[in-house]
């Protein structure tokens, strides 16, 4: 029987790429037996049951084993996650940009960061965001959809590999699997004139193929701007830059906020840590102190 990569789920059925094509399966009635439900990302095995109907038809007979399973989405085999903003139009929001890294981070996967639209922008413009965030812990790029020679670095980072797409409205992340996927046409938002920002139009998780062995996620509420899960105390793990200095402080609790003798603080003024890092820290690190615990 031939194996494959469910796509997509919707109203019961999942769609199952394989060999290029992409087959309308129901999931077989053992799954509800074991209590087990397949998952977009799942690798699996499926019989045909419609060669005729398009798409052609079949049942997934069992799912093969999984890498890795996320929850909030429920999605499984997740390499790595690509977050994708743009140099301009709109412009980057530092604050934001820094809560889809922790967000992403939170899921235990490896980022890259990737700045679209530098077709808009000038040299000045790409120096401060790699001066900003080459300390971040994430590899950087920079590309733009509409320059298929700056996407080839892209391509090498994602090959043989499943990558979930991440990123605000109007980064450009429809316009990417556009460009890098083969026959996929996700839908896209009007960009608001008055905010330059996109709408949201990812509805329901889906996988795009790349080529045979590489996949591109694109799914909503992927990352939060409110944070979760992370405590006020931990949020300097979120933060590299901080590594080298923090055991230079005058006190092991140094939260790098408000106590005297920081080594966070100096190299900040000295400007060996970015000061727009180290103020998304302040006011995160703020918002999260205030905030209510909650409880079950």
């Amino acid at each position: 029987m031939p194996e494959g990569k469910i796509v997509k789920s919707i109203a019961g059925f999942y769609e199952v790429y394989s060999g290029g094509e992409v087959y309308r399966c129901r999931a077989r009635g053992v799954f509800r037996q074991l209590g087990e439900k397949p998952l977009v990302g799942d690798d699996v095995i499926f019989d045909i049951t419609d060669t005729v109907s398009v798409p052609m038809e079949g049942n997934v007979v069992s799912i093969m084993k999984r890498k890795s399973v996320l929850q909030r989405p429920n999605v499984s085999n997740v390499d790595q996650a690509l977050l994708l903003f743009a140099v301009r139009f709109p412009d980057p929001s530092f604050n934001m940009l820094d809560r889809f890294l922790i967000s992403v981070s939170l899921k235990g996967l490896p980022v890259i960061l990737c700045f679209n639209k530098c077709d808009l922008a000038g040299e000045e413009e790409i120096s401060a965001l790699r001066r900003i965030y080459c300390g971040c812990g994430s590899d950087l790029l920079f590309i733009s959809t509409r320059q298929e020679d700056s996407l080839d670095e892209l391509k090498s980072v994602l090959a043989g590999k499943t990558t979930v797409l991440a990123g605000p409205s109007g980064a450009g992340k429809s316009s990417l699997i556009r460009t890098i996927c083969p026959g996929a046409m996700p839908e896209t938002g009007e960009l608001s004139a008055r905010i330059g920002r996109g709408r949201n139009t990812t509805r329901a998780t889906q996988i795009y193929a790349v080529s045979p062995d590489t996949f591109l996620m694109d799914t909503p509420g992927f990352t939060s701007i409110y944070l979760q899960g992370v405590a006020a105390d931990d949020l300097q793990g979120y933060y590299p830059e901080f590594d080298r200095y923090a055991p230079e402080c005058r006190f092991d609790t140094c939260m790098h906020y408000r106590e005297p003798g920081c080594a966070v603080k100096m190299a900040v003024r000295d400007k060996v840590i970015p000061a727009e890092r180290y103020q998304n820290y302040i006011d995160l690190y703020a918002e999260l102190k205030e905030r209510k615990p909650v409880y079950d």
